[in-house]
């Protein structure tokens, strides 16, 4: 931001009012085309403009604005508009009375009054029909957005950016194509947490500014919030008398949450003696979710923040309506939610499928956390995009879902959308019919949708799936059936999904690569699976996992680490992550014949003394902490080739990905192929 070239609270201000007249309005227009062109506050512009006004100029120049600018630049489609007035429903209800009031009075005023949201969008406009069309001329109508930042100095822009009550008469306006406009902007507040949530606005030509304008609009601004708060206490009872209604009894010292229609706290008690240690982030007014009508206590609960875990979830209704919901949180002294012993998670094997018991180690906070959103997940049926880094485990979070999954001996089908090309992926995913494509089976064949259909399908780098057949992927989500390549039969499927990547889907969909939609579709949880690097003492509870797993499969005593030994592996950044902690320890059980592990036993890598800096394909050197994960794929990617001596079968084998998507990899970050 440029430093300000004035002192608001000493400087000598003008002792003219800004309505005083055309002499003033020339002596503001020449003060703006001499602070345009210069850039800084001159005494004499300083005398000439408001304190506040003049403020705003600054930060107008601080944003880039142009002071040239016509009209608007940014205003909302239609459809964006219906969505902002749904999340602001409280607001436009509570708005209604204020405008239906005024309007028979603006009629023939050439006066509008505008209702907007907290980003200076507006929602709702009425008042003169004249006026009205002339506004749109520079956006001033609904959807217009009207935010300093977006469109210069206004009544809008400046009230919110200053919480206070504004007017901008004429030629104090920043941008030129709106100087033939005045306006009187107030923010609205909050009644529960006195937020700046809107702005009451009158707008019109210049001649109808009179002092009483301010008072009339703040008037209206207050009348809005006494019915926000009206309806707010109102809503409170209403929750709560749904609440004592319940047929569930409950302990008076329980820690309760009620959250109104929309999702936002509006009740709290005894959450300070919750056992989630959150109780600063449930405070009254704070918007905990977004609550959907349809929504059931399952995904109540997928929906809500990490880390905060309930012991009981209520739907409250009104009749055939969801009023809101009540959230009973566990006690300090409550059982944990999730194993949290060295022995982890166990998983056993799937019927009929020769696989060994899978464990999942793990205590500090964001495993713990991610374990839990495994189970929320599971109980909800929703889909599920898990996260992470190469070698951070996240097709066992699949196969935990799959584990909880609410029918025994649901089907578990897991696909690999890198290593299948293009062309058959439809074919392998949707099924298709008798000669649908070169090399369609001659009979048809249903595809991994149907065979996981009542159980868990796992779609593994769900980022490398062609982005013409995500279309298709989103439609069987969405229409809960599928149709097979070259058939247009509806086939209902019941299939919980866990998409796995990692990718940064963000980057890809602003890249083209990844449609949006499809992205915030399979993403109902997300569950981002923490690095080894940030887990703490989980190393030492895998390190003595693997050493006892791996020195029984190799029928030797279990390996004995020095501290030093220990130490290193405690601070090595594992670009590899678990898997490459596994494959360490692994190779000290065949090679090394001594039972104790020294710190010279160790891979140079994690030895070395620069441990702390990891190279990337671009062999340039820069520490974790500035790494994407892209970096520390290629990195890892990287590292596995040098010591595989080239062999990419290895590297294959080692990484635990396809040689297809390793040859993509390798292409992708500009790899080196040792020979």
């Amino acid at each position: 931001m440029r430093s300000t070239y004035f002192r608001p609270r000493s400087r000598k201000t003008s002792t003219q009012t800004p309505w005083a007249g055309d002499t003033i309005q020339r002596d503001t227009m020449r003060a703006w085309e001499s602070f345009v062109d210069r850039g800084v506050a001159s005494a004499d512009i300083e005398n000439s403009v408001r304190a506040e006004i003049l403020e705003s100029w600054a930060r107008c120049t601080d944003h880039g604005i142009n002071a040239l600018c016509r009209s608007t630049p940014q205003k909302m489609s239609q459809d964006s508009v219906q969505e902002l007035r749904r999340k602001n429903r409280a607001l436009c209800r509570a708005a209604k009375y204020a405008f239906q009031r005024l309007a028979p009075h603006l009629n023939e005023s050439r006066a509008i009054l505008l209702l907007t949201d907290q980003k200076g969008t507006v929602i709702e406009a009425t008042g003169d029909s004249k006026t009205l069309d002339t506004g749109r001329e520079i956006g001033l109508e609904v959807g217009g957005v009207w935010d300093e930042a977006v469109i210069g100095t206004n009544g809008i822009g400046t009230a919110l950016r200053t919480g206070m009550p504004t007017y901008v008469h004429a030629s104090e306006h920043f941008c030129q194509g709106i100087k033939a406009w005045t306006c009187a902007g107030v923010p609205i507040f909050d009644p529960l947490d006195r937020t700046v949530i809107g702005v009451v606005d009158l707008s019109g030509p210049p001649d109808i500014f009179r002092r009483h304008n301010v008072a009339l609009v703040v008037a209206a601004a207050r009348e809005i919030e006494i019915a926000l708060a009206e309806h707010q206490r109102d809503e409170r009872t209403s929750l709560l008398e749904a609440f004592i209604d319940l047929p569930n009894p409950r302990d008076k010292d329980d820690a309760i949450i009620l959250l109104n229609e929309s999702g936002r706290i509006v009740y709290s008690k005894n959450t300070e003696a919750a056992g989630n240690g959150r109780s600063g982030d449930l405070l009254v007014g704070r918007q905990l979710l977004s609550l959907d009508p349809g929504m059931s206590d399952g995904e109540v609960a997928a929906a809500l923040p990490a880390g905060l875990t309930t012991k009981a979830i209520d739907i409250l209704k009104a009749g055939a309506g969801v009023q809101g919901a009540a959230l009973i949180l566990p006690r300090k002294t409550s059982a944990a939610k999730m194993p949290a012993n060295p022995g982890g998670i166990k998983i056993s094997p799937r019927r009929g499928v020769e696989e060994q018991e899978i464990q999942i180690i793990g205590e500090c906070p964001k495993m713990l956390e991610t374990l839990e959103f495994a189970r929320r997940a599971a109980q909800a049926k929703v889909t599920v995009l898990v996260q992470g880094e190469t070698g951070v485990g996240k097709e066992l979070f699949a196969r935990l879902i799959h584990s909880h999954h609410s029918r025994q001996n649901a089907p578990y089908v897991a696909v690999n959308c890198a290593a299948i090309s293009g062309e058959l992926i439809g074919g392998e995913l949707f099924g298709h019919v008798a000669g649908a494509f070169t090399g369609a089976l001659r009979e048809g064949k249903p595809g991994k949708f149907e065979q996981a259909d009542g159980g868990v399908l796992c779609l593994d780098e769900i980022g490398d799936m062609p982005l013409e057949l995500q279309s298709y992927l989103l439609r069987t989500l969405e229409q809960r059936a599928v149709y097979r390549v070259g058939c247009h039969k509806r086939r209902a499927i019941d299939v919980q999904l866990v998409a796995i990547t990692n990718r940064d889907l963000r980057q890809d969909i602003e890249e083209g690569r990844f449609r949006r939609d499809l992205f915030y579709r399979i993403g109902t949880i997300i569950i981002d699976v923490p690095p080894l690097r940030d887990r703490g003492r989980d190393i030492d509870l895998l390190l003595s996992h693997f050493n006892q797993k791996l020195s029984k499969k190799f029928d030797r005593a279990p390996l004995v680490f020095e501290p030093e030994a220990v130490a290193a592996l405690r601070d090595y950044q594992w670009p590899g992550n678990v898997r490459e902690l596994r494959n360490v320890i692994e190779r000290i059980c065949l090679l090394h014949n001594d039972t104790v592990v020294t710190l010279a036993d160790l891979p140079r890598d994690i030895t070395e003394p620069d441990t702390s800096l990891l190279a990337t394909g671009s062999k340039s050197y820069v520490t974790t902490d500035d790494m994407d994960l892209d970096q520390i794929e290629s990195h890892a990617i990287q590292r596995a080739i040098k010591m595989s001596d080239g062999n990419l079968t290895k590297v294959a084998a080692s990484l635990g990905i396809s040689r297809p998507t390793l040859y993509r990899k390798i292409k992708q970050y500009g790899l080196e192929r040792c020979k």
